[in-house]
């Protein structure tokens, strides 16, 4: 059976963000699920916000071009998604926006979404974890992308408290999901290979 590429990413660039740990782990886990792991940070990809004047003038950013072609060398995601207002954060959806817009070589729209798998995960001091930034996000990536979202995922509560110092997971349900999510996102992402 070939060997699924999986990319994974956080949708914050905070120093110490919880998400940011999360997507390590998260990596760490899917390589355990014998998968090639590509593990990005958005900070090394900057994009102005997208603005349909900018694109119509100067075509999308060449970032926007690289995170695109990166996403489709994939045959999974993985994103860690914080919570901003009971969403995913602005910079996450500016990067999907931008990313939903690169078309090269006449290939169909959303290119970056579709024909690969994506899984979801938050982080989050409040009671919920993250959970309404990771409807939300699944929301964008399946209404708005096309894209399919395995229905497994992760929300870690209480995330200032939720790691070790090794980054691993304190709570061991949260760790077996995690572990469970990884599995089946490499699983469905062979099929795609």
């Amino acid at each position: 059976m070939p060997i699924p590429k999986i990319l994974v990413l956080a949708g914050s660039i905070r120093t110490g963000s919880f998400n940011a740990r999360l997507a390590a782990l998260a990596a760490k886990e899917i390589a355990r699920a014998e998968a090639e792991v590509t593990r990005i940070s958005l900070l090394d990809f900057p994009l102005p916000l997208y603005d349909g004047d900018h694109e119509a003038r100067s075509g999308a950013p060449e970032n926007a071009v690289k995170l695109k072609r990166m996403f489709c060398a994939h045959q999974g995601v993985f994103i860690a998604s914080p919570e901003y207002n009971a969403s995913l954060t602005p910079l996450l959806k500016n990067t999907i926006d931008w990313l939903s817009r690169v078309r090269e070589n006449k290939e169909p729209a959303l290119a970056a979404y579709r024909n690969r798998v994506f899984a979801l995960g938050s982080a989050s001091n409040g009671t919920y974890g993250g959970m309404r930034s990771v409807m939300a996000l699944r929301h964008v990536l399946e209404l708005g992308c096309g894209a399919l979202v395995i229905p497994e995922q992760i929300a870690v509560r209480e995330a200032s408290h939720a790691f070790e110092e090794n980054d691993d997971l304190k709570d061991e349900r949260s760790a077996a999901l995690l572990r469970t999510l990884a599995r089946r996102l490499v699983e469905l992402a062979r099929l795609v290979a």
